[in-house]
């Protein structure tokens, strides 16, 4: 469950930021570049946050002990 919370959470910054750069790409260059740099950075974005939500949620070995 935890895994599904830290990929939404990291996918709506990953989102919202590829949405903000696309806006100053649009207006700099036009809405082809736009659309090219915002798909480019959606797909980039979701694969990421599935990379982080994995690392993330991965378990932690166990302390070795010592008898």
């Amino acid at each position: 469950m935890l895994l599904i919370v830290y990929y939404l959470v990291f996918m709506l910054g990953g989102s919202l930021s590829a949405y903000l750069i696309g806006l100053i790409v649009e207006r700099a260059f036009g809405s082809y570049a736009s659309l090219i740099v915002f798909l480019a950075l959606y797909f980039l974005s979701l694969w990421l946050s599935w990379l982080l939500a994995a690392w993330m949620t991965q378990p932690r070995p166990a302390p070795a002990v010592r008898h």
